[in-house]
């Protein structure tokens, strides 16, 4: 790679999203939940993180945040990072950000950057991540 080499790896994953209550006497509406994913491909990894969201009382528009930590390999380097996703339905059409918090990057993916955009066809995920990284060290 040079000073600063940009790249796309696609892969699947799979995701088990697990609810939590919600906190006593919160009417919020907000929910919780807790994320585990295992992502296959280039990017070789796991991931666990936490959901907030909301569900309006019109059909098809909800937002949700979340803050996931990924660890394993990505195209051969080891380490971990962050995602944040930023999502919302307006009125059944989706809108999704998924980015690399900034300088969450560790051991071999110190300094990573990157999005990630993620795909739902028939119950089946998957991913396309393009992202950047410095050259190795020598």
């Amino acid at each position: 790679m040079n000073a600063n080499a940009s790249a796309r790896v696609t892969g699947a994953f799979e995701v088990k999203l697990a609810p939590q209550p919600a906190e006593p006497g919160d009417a919020s509406g907000l929910g919780r939940m807790t994320i585990d994913k295992r992502f296959q491909g280039d990017l070789d990894a796991t991931s666990r993180g936490q959901m907030l969201a909301f569900v309006t009382s019109v059909k098809g528009s909800a937002g949700y945040v979340a803050m996931e930590h990924v660890t394993g390999s990505l195209a051969g380097r080891r380490g971990s990072f962050v995602l944040q996703h930023n999502g919302t339905m307006n009125r059944s059409t989706p809108s999704l950000t998924v980015s690399v918090v900034p300088d969450s990057g560790t051991d071999e993916l110190a300094g990573l950057t990157g999005a990630m955009t993620i795909t739902i066809i028939d119950g089946a995920h998957s991913y396309s991540f393009d992202y950047s990284l410095p050259a190795p060290a020598p």
